[in-house]
């Protein structure tokens, strides 16, 4: 090997091993992301949570209940005994579907069939309703086929019906399953998340390469008051963007807003100073532009695709990546912008995150300020 290319590689190891956090990262970062991934990715619907109202009661109602939940995709989510509860657990989120097993279901079953039951299927996410609508349908004909093949015992082929069971789907909240509408809350929290960590990121670093840091950091600026100062420019640009990317998504793509618009605006306003909490933070950690950017993107672009419900559902994941979950914004924002605009429910089934968002940005925001005083020491 030529000696000046030796002696340039050996002079470039000794720099990479003089920086252990930098050798951490070019090796542990790879198998961070495929452990990450490889729990949090997955397209199967798994542990499906399924609420009954079962308006027959019967034996055979309730035998039809305990094989369902016999099958491990589904779990039981309440038992609601009004339409009113029916609603309450769908708006919620609680259950991905509701089963209505309607009076006279063993009657009909007893009559050789076929017994109707309805499904109330969420449709906020089109590919996981539909996924539930077939995973129900497929559990129900295997259903009835075994019940079939016990009566066909008794009966000759020419009374027994075509199908024992026949089920009924509705889905609500989007009815024609179009994939924008559950798309487009995810995009939003994706576009808002990137535009406002990566802006804000950025501020205090620029400061620190300029030079002019040291002069803020000798005069009578208190700590919050340069955080609040350096948040609210950015603040005021994150509100111009959500608004036009909002009425964008109305406008071109069709996607009404169902619920409160105040609510609406509130919400977003949260997620925002979230977003810059976590921006600033970054930005009194990193020393250079191209590191604060590098850390924004791993705070905002993978946690949003994989671990915000965004793309994967969040029940499928395992419990510690669910609890992952939850240190991000994203995941927070996401399910409140489901409940306004798809699903147009009330406070009653987002006041939890948005109350995560003023605990996110308040706790961001105050770390920030903290790092910023302990620099000035």
């Amino acid at each position: 090997m030529n000696r000046r290319i030796a002696a340039i590689a050996r002079k470039e190891f000794r720099h990479i091993f003089r920086d252990p956090a930098s050798l951490g990262a070019i090796l542990g970062l790879p198998l961070f992301l495929l452990v990450m991934f490889g729990y949090a990715v997955s397209l199967d619907v798994k542990n499906v949570p399924i609420a009954i109202r079962d308006l027959d009661r019967s034996p055979e109602s309730r035998a039809l209940v305990s094989a369902l939940f016999a099958a491990h995709d589904f779990k039981p989510a309440g038992y609601p005994a009004t339409t009113q509860e029916e609603s309450r657990v769908l708006d919620s989120g609680s259950a991905a579907a509701v089963l209505v097993i309607p009076p006279g279901f063993a009657a009909a079953l007893g009559r050789n069939g076929p017994a109707s039951l309805q499904i109330l299927v969420d449709g906020s996410d089109g590919t996981r309703a539909q996924t539930v609508i077939g995973y129900i349908e497929g559990f129900c004909r295997r259903y009835g086929q075994d019940r079939l093949v016990l009566e066909a015992a008794r009966l000759p082929a020419s009374a027994l019906p075509a199908q024992a069971i026949d089920v009924r789907p509705k889905v609500l909240f989007n009815q024609e399953l179009r994939s924008v509408v559950f798309l487009v809350p995810g995009l939003v929290a994706l576009i808002l998340i990137i535009t406002a960590v990566m802006s804000a990121s950025l501020s205090v670093v620029r400061e620190k390469e300029s030079g002019s840091m040291e002069q803020i950091l000798v005069s009578p600026v208190g700590a919050i008051e340069f955080i609040i100062g350096k948040t609210l420019p950015y603040a005021a640009v994150g509100a111009v963007s959500a608004s036009t990317v909002l009425v964008t998504a109305m406008v071109f793509f069709g996607v009404a807003v169902k619920g409160s618009l105040v609510a609406l605006a509130l919400t977003t306003s949260l997620f925002i100073l979230a977003c810059l909490g976590v921006g600033i933070l970054i930005s009194t950690i990193a020393e250079t532009q191209q590191v604060a950017f590098l850390i924004g993107t791993l705070a905002t672009l993978l946690p949003t695709f994989t671990l915000s419900g965004f793309i994967f559902p969040l029940r499928n994941m395992p419990l510690i990546i669910q609890g992952i979950s939850r240190l991000f914004p994203t995941t927070y924002y996401i399910q409140i912008l489901e409940s306004i605009l798809v699903k147009g429910a009330g406070l009653a089934t987002y006041w939890k995150p948005s109350l995560s968002l003023v605990l996110y940005a308040a706790l961001t925001i105050l770390a920030s300020a903290a790092r910023f005083a302990r620099s000035r020491r």
